[in-house]
């Protein structure tokens, strides 16, 4: 049930839905307490199409409606089949009892979920009533949530969100709190685990994102930990955050991830990026805002440090796409209706550029200002002026030269180079990149370090004088991406270096076993091949899987017979999307 307002007349309504959405009637509700048939009047709708990615459901209205007036429109239908319903079968679950269903609406799949304005230019609150069978539970991004008998939960959310961050999960789950405004969501074989790792942690997030950004307005911030096989890290759904269970390492040691998810209660679900188009307004300003939380909670070097990483993944991305690849502007042209402009489809806006070269701009502007207090002063301002609401880059800049009225005087947005259209609207690596200095202390150590394993008669003394027992996740991964790019080492030095180090070698973090995994291959370590079968068949995320199979499937006769052997026995319980890539990889004739 729609209820919406004119905005101007016309006698036709247009919402956008998905080949895979069957809807077999359409009826104009009369107003609340006024004459007329209560099941409405029946109204012409017809499926047109639209896009790759979906349709258009035109809807011929009686009369058209003047400016301003409210109508109520009944659409019955029928979904399941579409891109953005996910179906698990028990084996793909973390219990393997029990099926599951997700919803992912992110960037235009919701469409083929339920009829709506499938854009993030439209805010709407909403609510929902959900039947299931006995011994599943039902959860929503939602601000309240009510069971009630008959197996049946009632959601409701106050707040005006867009259509992609409305979400469902259907599924043997139970919950545990873990602070004063948050639990934990996961299948009863993970729940412990879960509250183990996160509790007490998230609330002193959520208190420094409350001090540098302005009240948390959602009301709840809880965590669903899905299946194994949920192909993303995280997905900033409000109230309801979905994040993947390989964040659960036992130690802790990957909870800042939940630092970027949380930054989105600011910057992208509260304001949000009007188009996809521009997806840096999220993202961008979601990498900053999450660096800033790091930063008061684990120190300026670590979080440069992190940022480091960041700016890497950016530079192997823009090698593989060649800089000046279209999507490498923050500003990508995506033609509405007709044919898509260079067949951009709004999810392929999803790489590195948005959140890496998006940080680097939210990062010039904050080197413009000249002083961290008063661009938090502003950033705050920002969040509070357009609350709500859908903006454009526009919006923003306009309102950032409009605060800084000396820095509008002296012209900052046409600086030669670092012109804000030439941010905006030019492909290629960032003109202005942050300094990232402050890291270097954790990084030389970790430098010398893969320099020492990496050399050809090991020079024990030097390597045990280092003590790793005190380095964090990033450090680590910093440390492993070295000896990864210096692999193969010598003979013999990657068994001492395993044997040394069981902290990494038998890491339970994922981002460690990625890297061990990857360096047990390139070094054809055959001793530990066991450990890549079982992270693989341990999790099914994206980016842990695909690199994995590119490097078995690059490598000996060994590693590739290995690949095939994994995928026969794990393909069941990847999402469909990750099988089709594998079997590209695999040259099995996977989808594009």
């Amino acid at each position: 049930r729609l209820e919406l307002r004119c905005e101007r007349a016309g006698a036709e309504l247009r919402l956008d839905a998905h080949p895979a959405l069957a809807v077999s009637r359409a009826a104009l509700l009369p107003p609340p307490g006024g004459p007329g048939d209560a099941a409405g009047q029946a109204l012409p709708v017809e499926s047109r199409p639209f896009a790759s990615y979906g349709s258009a459901l035109h809807i011929a209205l009686p009369q058209a409606p003047r400016a301003g007036q409210l109508l109520t429109l009944l659409i019955d239908y029928e979904a399941g089949e579409g891109p953005g319903v996910c179906w698990l079968s028990p084996e793909q679950t973390a219990g393997k009892q029990k099926p599951y269903m997700y919803t992912q609406g992110q960037a235009v799949l919701n469409r083929s979920f339920f009829p709506c304005f499938d854009t993030p230019s439209v805010k709407f609150t909403y609510s929902a009533t959900v039947k299931v069978p006995e011994g599943f539970t039902a959860v929503m991004s939602a601000t309240s949530w009510e069971k009630q008998k008959d197996n049946t939960f009632v959601f409701k959310m106050s707040q005006p969100i867009p259509s992609y961050l409305i979400a469902l999960v259907v599924g043997d789950i139970v919950s545990a709190d873990v602070g004063p405004r948050s639990r934990v969501w996961a299948e009863p074989c993970l729940i412990e685990a879960a509250k183990k790792e996160y509790d007490g942690v998230i609330e002193e997030f959520l208190e420094v994102g409350e001090k540098l950004f302005g009240p948390y307005v959602w009301g709840r911030y809880d965590i669903l930990f899905m299946p194994p096989s949920f192909p993303f890290g995280g997905m900033e759904n409000p109230c309801l955050t979905f994040v993947t269970p390989c964040l659960l390492a036992g130690d802790r040691s990957l909870v800042d991830v939940i630092i970027h998810e949380i930054s989105h209660s600011w910057f992208g679900n509260l304001v949000t990026n009007a188009t996809w188009g521009e997806f840096w307004l999220n993202e961008g300003f979601t990498m900053y805002a999450q660096r800033r939380i790091s930063t008061e909670v684990y120190g300026l070097p670590y979080t440069c440090l992190e940022a480091a990483t960041g700016r890497a993944l950016l530079r192997q991305h823009m090698d593989a796409t060649g800089e000046d690849h279209p999507l490498n502007k923050l500003r990508v042209v995506i033609e509405p209706g007709f044919c898509l402009f260079l067949g951009v489809n709004p999810d392929d806006t999803y790489n590195e550029t948005p959140y890496e070269k998006g940080y680097c701009f939210v990062s010039y502007l904050a080197h413009l200002v000249g002083n961290q207090s008063k661009f938090d002063a502003f950033l705050q301002a920002y969040v509070n002026r357009f609350k709500f609401q859908s903006i454009t880059a526009d919006d923003t800049l306009g309102f950032f030269l409009e605060y800084f009225p000396d820095l509008k005087e002296k012209g900052v947005d046409s600086i030669p180079g670092f012109e804000f259209d030439r941010w905006l609207n030019v492909a290629g690596w960032p003109p202005y990149l942050p300094d990232l200095s402050p890291g270097q202390q954790l990084m030389r150590p970790a430098d010398e370090l893969a320099e020492l394993w990496a050399a050809d008669g090991l020079n024990m003394e030097a390597i045990e004088a280092v003590d790793i027992m005190g380095w964090r996740t990033y450090q680590l991964v910093y440390f492993l991406d070295q000896v990864l790019q210096k692999s193969p080492l010598p003979e013999g030095n990657v068994e001492r270096l395993s044997k040394m180090y069981p902290k990494i070698s038998k890491a339970q973090n994922a981002e460690l076993r990625l890297r061990w995994c990857q360096i047990v291959l390139k070094n054809n370590l055959e001793a530990e091949y066991s450990k890549v079968k079982d992270f693989l068949h341990s999790q099914g995320k994206q980016k842990y899987t695909l690199p994995l199979y590119r490097a078995m499937w690059g490598g000996s006769e060994a590693t590739r017979a290995l690949a095939m052997e994994i995928f026969s026995a794990t393909a069941p319980q990847l999402h469909v999307n990750v099988q089709n890539y594998v079997k590209k990889i695999l040259g099995l004739g996977g989808a594009e």
